[in-house]
């Protein structure tokens, strides 16, 4: 399963899950089918229509989204968009996605293709029509860019937090690195905490932005996000057997110096960090319960169960696996959870991750409505071939259909199959959280969605 689109601490009864799929139109994961698809229901033309949660800044569960870095370019999504589309105030974390490792196992910032985007973070200048705040940039600024943004938005909305996020698919190769001394465990931490949480931003190619401070009070914790420890990510990662002890272990370094500098400064500060769904890296790289006790939560990937890489269609992000499903894996959202809350770690820090975005595949035979059929590729899209964002997937010509059995749902024109979720998979899932006493949901990536999405999760978690 590739990753990244690049319950009280028991299990539930029996009885709380078939209350809870009834409420949202769902069957009992597991339940036969007759036929393949069996519990699709057409929703006709697209475009028609034991610990508790975690405390939070603003409600009950914490509501998280991903802004990234690189999305300022190419979908001209802009920390503003997250103000103007209604998602600040309905959110109470942004993770700020992504920051880099380098070959000395530490953070660093930099302007160089591959390697980090100083300019996207605090050297590009906004003009007043794209400021939070309605005020255009001044050059001698020692913060403009995303960094600058994000501390306008903050301002604007008190109950909203951002974290950095370190790592990501691209960034992941020296993690272990980082990971594997207590030396470099320390100098890791160090490095990260100096960048982002004390703000000591470098200056680069004599831009005036950055210095000592420039940055402070800009990010709330850090988000490691891994991919993967002790076990295959991205091409030429690091990976060694003592990753699952390490991770833990540097979690733990993270957690001491935060906690450290948070004496100094008279607060807390979080550190999450985002986790593999399936069975096998749960089991190779993450030691549940030692990572749990550094983390104030954790969110668990959701999505990318099934994509393109497979030759026939799936559900990208399907809630449960019906017994239909084909693949031998069994890949679902529950599947996830419950592997870890049978490894020990508490449901009030584990938090549902939902996808912005569909996957998508072409040449699909008008059989079953296209579901569990072979392709002949990735489907065409705004960006990259096979996926693309809800906001546009909502507007798209075709058919839904929703898989009660799944909690999924799926658009299909005779030919093209998407695989995304929408309003009645938003409400399938936060039903989920709330029922199984979940922390709350996290979102990949803000810039997929017009408010629509963000604005349901609000609702379905009150």
């Amino acid at each position: 399963m590739p990753d990244q689109r690049s319950l009280s601490n028991r299990l539930v009864v029996a009885a709380t899950a078939a209350a809870l799929l009834a409420g949202v139109g769902l069957a009992m994961p597991g339940a036969s089918a007759a036929a393949a698809g069996a519990g699709a229901t057409s929703a006709g033309p697209a475009g028609a229509g034991a610990g508790g949660p975690v405390a939070d800044r603003g409600g009950r569960y914490r509501k998280v989204g991903y802004f990234v870095q690189w999305g300022i370019y190419g979908r001209a999504f802009f920390p503003k968009d997250v103000e103007t589309t209604g998602m600040a105030s309905r959110l109470n974390t942004i993770d700020y996605a992504f920051e880099n490792v380098g070959a000395d196992g530490r953070c660093f910032e930099a302007n160089a293709a591959g390697v980090g985007d100083a300019f996207a973070d605090y050297q590009r200048s906004y003009d007043a029509a794209s400021s939070v705040d309605g005020v255009a940039d001044t050059w001698d600024q020692p913060l403009r860019g995303n960094f600058n943004q994000l501390r306008e938005l903050k301002a604007r909305h008190p109950n909203l937090s951002v974290l950095v996020s370190l790592g990501g698919w691209s960034f992941s190769k020296y993690f272990s690195d980082a990971a594997l001394t207590p030396a470099s465990r320390r100098a890791f931490a160090a490095s990260c905490i100096d960048l982002f949480i004390k703000g000591n931003l470098p200056q680069l190619a004599g831009d005036p932005a950055g210095g000592p401070g420039a940055a402070a009070g800009v990010f709330d914790g850090i988000d490691l996000d891994w991919e993967w420890p002790g076990s295959d990510g991205n091409a030429g990662n690091i990976i060694r057997p003592e990753d699952k002890r390490n991770y833990g272990l540097l979690m733990a370094e993270i957690r001491r110096q935060l906690d450290a500098y948070g004496r100094r400064t008279h607060r807390h500060y979080a550190l999450s960090a985002f986790l593999p769904a399936a069975p096998a890296k749960i089991s190779a790289g993450v030691d549940v319960r030692s990572v749990f006790r550094s983390l104030d939560w954790a969110t668990v990937q959701g999505y990318d169960l099934h994509g393109t890489w497979e030759t026939g269609t799936n559900h990208q992000a399907q809630l449960f696996s019906p017994a239909a499903d084909p693949a031998p894996e069994r890949f679902s959202a529950d599947q996830a959870i419950r592997s870890y809350l049978r490894a020990g770690a508490p449901a009030g820090k584990l938090l549902l991750g939902i996808p912005y975005y569909g996957r998508g595949w072409a040449g699909v035979p008008d059989v079953n409505h296209g579901l569990y059929q072979p392709g002949t590729g990735p489907a065409p899209a705004t960006f990259d071939a096979g996926v693309e964002d809800y906001k546009v997937l909502k507007t798209l010509p075709g058919q839904r259909f929703t898989d009660r059995r799944a909690g999924a749902t799926w658009l299909y024109d005779g030919s093209t199959f998407w695989s995304y979720d929408d309003l009645p998979a938003i409400a399938a899932k936060t039903r989920y959280v709330t029922a199984n006493r979940l922390g709350g949901t996290m979102v990949w990536e803000l810039d997929g969605d017009d408010g629509t999405l963000t604005a349901a999760i609000a609702n379905g978690l009150r």
